[in-house]
């Protein structure tokens, strides 16, 4: 590669790409290619704000944003239109309705007792309001709502540590890994599950087969998905790793957040329901949360292109891993606006009631460019996630069984 020469100054070293794909590894330096300028980020890693795993996917890469002149003019226009300024009563109102679900959630037990029915209700309200608060942490985890990142974060905090009961610190974690490389095995913690779990994507999955490995009885995922996918990701996963994660990583704010919350729940309902009750209407909301959650997160990118890093350039990376659900009143508020998946992807820190704005020119600018804009209604979403795993488990079988 050939970088500018300065006017003063040393004269410049050149390297080969072989020689930058080289420097990627985690025990040994680690380069970067920014406008064909190479850099040295061994050290950087350690201070970068996304995290050092964010910056080190691109490692031995070029990280150049090869967008087209078109989706620069969109950057700008979308500057122009203040669709980047959140509207702070809609974020206001969101965080109440929250927490007003949350406290009649509480008077349905103190009020009518703790029979079935208003047992089986508070279940639903708290999953509810763990959901919301799910998506609503999300926003804060982006950015997208104050100006200044000092206001995102102590919210974040709040809302994921004290309404949740998880660390912002582990989400920060992931999410930003999922963001940089959507859909990039060994690069994107969402698709972690293959291959242990599950098969994903058609070349991953005839890779396995080829390999002769397997790890799960791929051919039936479509199935057995409904068992340890859903209904077991929170209850037996996350609840658990999270404290270990803020542990051994000594993340002491993040649990003391976390300790609040399960400090205000155990005050507030076992005094109604006693220990046991409490216990069971805890692990009944995580598990009805973890359906609302799994289900959701997964229907915009398991059907899509899930593949190795091949180095594609940044909007490309996106749009072939992501893909949107019908807007509606139901479907914005049931996922937390993350239908608009292609939207999020391509502006993360945009507050997410613009996204139906900008969604009309990112579909203009997928047209002009022959590149495929996926939107489907919800249910066919979720199916869609069942077809890709019966489709991605017959290949894994094919290949398996071919001599």
């Amino acid at each position: 590669m050939a970088p500018e020469t300065p006017a003063q100054g040393p004269t410049p070293r050149y390297f080969t790409w072989n020689e930058v794909a080289q420097r990627s590894g985690r025990d040994k330096e680690r380069w970067l290619v920014i406008d064909r300028k190479v850099y040295n980020i061994s050290e950087f890693t350690r201070q970068h704000p996304g995290g050092s795993r964010v910056i080190s996917h691109y490692a031995g890469q070029d990280a150049t944003k090869e967008l087209t002149e078109e989706f620069r003019e969109l950057q700008a226009t979308v500057e122009r239109m203040g669709l980047m300024k959140a509207n702070p009563v809609f974020f206001l109102l969101y965080l109440l309705h929250i927490l007003l679900l949350d406290v009649i959630a509480w008077l349905t037990l103190w009020l009518f007792g703790t029979s079935f029915l208003p047992f089986l209700l508070c279940a639903v309200l708290l999953s509810t309001v763990q959901a919301q608060a799910g998506w609503l942490q999300h926003d804060f985890g982006h950015l997208s709502v104050f100006s200044t990142s000092t206001w995102n974060h102590l919210l974040h905090h709040f809302v994921i540590g004290h309404l949740k009961g998880a660390p912002a610190s582990w989400w920060n974690h992931l999410h930003f890994q999922h963001h940089a490389k959507p859909n990039c095995f060994r690069k994107d913690p969402d698709i972690n599950m293959h291959p242990f779990f599950f098969a994903l994507g058609k070349i991953l999955s005839v890779e396995l087969g080829k390999q002769k490995k397997k790890y799960m009885p791929y051919n039936h995922q479509h199935r057995y998905f409904f068992l340890i996918g859903p209904p077991a990701l929170l209850p037996l996963y996350f609840q658990w790793y999270i404290f270990y994660f803020v542990i051994q990583r000594k993340k002491w704010v993040d649990l003391a957040w976390m300790i609040s919350f399960y400090v205000r729940i155990f005050l507030t309902y076992v005094p109604l329901l006693g220990l046991k009750g409490f216990l069971g209407l805890f692990f009944m909301v995580r598990f009805l949360e973890s359906n609302w959650f799994v289900w959701v997160t997964q229907m915009n990118h398991i059907p899509m292109h899930i593949d190795y890093d091949r180095n594609v350039d940044w909007v490309s990376t996106q749009l072939q891993a992501t893909c949107n659900v019908h807007k509606s009143a139901f479907n914005d508020w049931f996922s937390g606006h993350l239908n608009f998946q292609i939207e999020h992807h391509l502006f993360p820190t945009m507050p997410r009631h613009n996204y139906h704005k900008v969604a009309p020119l990112v579909q203009s600018l997928c047209a002009k460019h022959g590149v495929e804009y996926q939107s489907k209604p919800l249910f066919s979403a979720f199916a869609d996630i069942v077809h890709s795993l019966r489709e991605s488990g017959q290949l894994w079988l094919d290949a398996y069984l071919h001599q």
